[in-house]
């Protein structure tokens, strides 16, 4: 089998409804309304999402970054003009900090099982996570919401007093630099930033643990100038040797509960085909 039916054969075995269908969608020429019909099972009535679409987040009611996860499946699929964009953005509204972003996780975390390093605060603040990557695609979207300019500007504000990153808030930034509109603002900092942002990174393909290498921060070609080629193409072979006998990927992180090693290895599956596909190493 090749890559792509492997991948198909890992995803029978352990992956759920919604990245059985991203799969179809994406390389099966399936429907994406399916997809669609999929997630909106997990956004609540306030607008949010929960229900472990964020599988290391078990519980029902809706966090914020549930909403980042359920905004990369509706990019991958194009399908920003769903209305579950314009009523997450309200969720997001309603649990905005004074100074525009939302925070990391909110206190209900605690009524439900969750990973370990979900620590919620009695008085969390906003935070870049997941404030950068949501007003990202949001950017690069088009999307006209009233939580957009203030939560960008919370991401401009926060990304300035910035000189050393976490891998994850690296992470972060990436994007919004990427998608943000003002890109001359974009560039400087980037430009001050990339050092920094590069520190995080895992360079070695084969380092082990939970490094973070390129393609975690580059999943599709970027503009901005991160990664030389050579280094990219080094680490698409190794993930192309990374895929396991069954067929699949998943996380270097901690799986703290058997499910989530099912859950995490569908969804980083589909995303990794992705990959492969964005920088051409599959049929498009």
């Amino acid at each position: 089998m090749d890559v792509v039916d492997k991948a198909e054969h890992y995803l029978r075995l352990h992956g759920r409804l919604i990245d059985r269908l991203r799969f179809e969608a994406l390389f099966r020429g399936g429907s994406c309304e399916r997809v669609l019909d999929a997630l909106r099972c997990y956004q609540n009535p306030d607008g949010g999402f929960g229900h472990a679409l964020e599988p290391d987040l078990r519980g029902s009611g809706s966090q914020p970054e549930p909403v980042e996860v359920a905004f990369w499946i509706l990019d991958e699929l194009d399908a920003f003009d769903a209305p579950m964009v314009a009523a997450a953005c309200d969720y997001l509204t309603s649990v905005s900090t004074p100074d525009g972003g939302v925070p990391f996780v909110l206190p209900s975390a605690r009524e439900a099982p969750h990973a370990p390093w979900w620590e919620p605060q009695d008085d969390p603040k906003g935070h870049l996570i997941p404030t950068a990557g949501i007003a990202a695609l949001l950017h690069k979207h088009g999307v006209a919401h009233p939580w957009l300019a203030p939560a960008t500007e919370f991401c401009w504000s926060r990304i300035a007093a910035l000189d050393e990153l976490t891998p994850y808030t690296a992470r972060a930034v990436v994007p919004f630099l990427e998608l943000v509109p003002d890109r001359t603002r974009a560039e400087a900092e980037f430009a001050r930033l990339r050092a920094a942002i590069l520190a995080t990174v895992s360079l070695d393909p084969h380092a082990a643990g939970e490094a973070h290498f390129p393609l975690d921060f580059a999943p599709a070609p970027l503009r901005l100038p991160l990664f030389e080629r050579d280094l990219l193409e080094s680490h698409l072979d190794a993930l192309l040797a990374a895929q396991s006998p069954e067929g699949g990927w998943n996380g270097n992180w901690l799986m703290w509960t058997p499910l989530v090693e099912h859950e995490w290895g569908g969804h980083i599956t589909v995303a990794r085909l992705a990959t492969l596909r964005a920088y051409g190493r599959i049929p498009g």
